[in-house]
């Protein structure tokens, strides 16, 4: 592993994020600064607290622990998408079950990628 570019949980992590980002600048108005500025940070935290973490691999404790924040930052997005899914700002229940599904295949993997480590 040359990069953390090449941990899958990175690229994934990465993929949700950008398509998370893209859907919540479609949301209605009231929700684009409030829950849609909440869901973008929380998703692209789980990207950066890997990256950060990687950058602190040389220190095992270090990379373990912005790997379970990143694991805290994947469940939160997941609560994120529920709330505005829940509440009809998010209306494309195909596109909510994918993302729900990804992200919580997504957790996993970081539980068992910290776990193992």
């Amino acid at each position: 592993m040359n990069s953390y570019k090449d941990l899958e949980i990175y690229s994934e992590s990465k993929r949700l994020a950008i398509e998370v980002h893209k859907i919540s600048l479609a949301l209605p108005k009231f929700e684009l600064f409030e829950e849609g500025s909440q869901i973008r940070r929380s998703s692209k935290a789980v990207t950066s607290l890997i990256v950060e973490g990687y950058g602190r691999k040389k220190y095992k404790a270090d990379f373990i622990k912005y790997l379970i924040y990143s694991h805290a930052e994947c469940d939160e997005t997941i609560t994120h998408l529920e709330l505005l899914f829940e509440t009809e700002s998010f209306k494309d229940k195909e596109k909510f079950d994918q993302l729900i599904n990804d992200y919580s295949i997504l957790s996993k993997k970081l539980n068992k990628f910290y776990s193992v480590g």
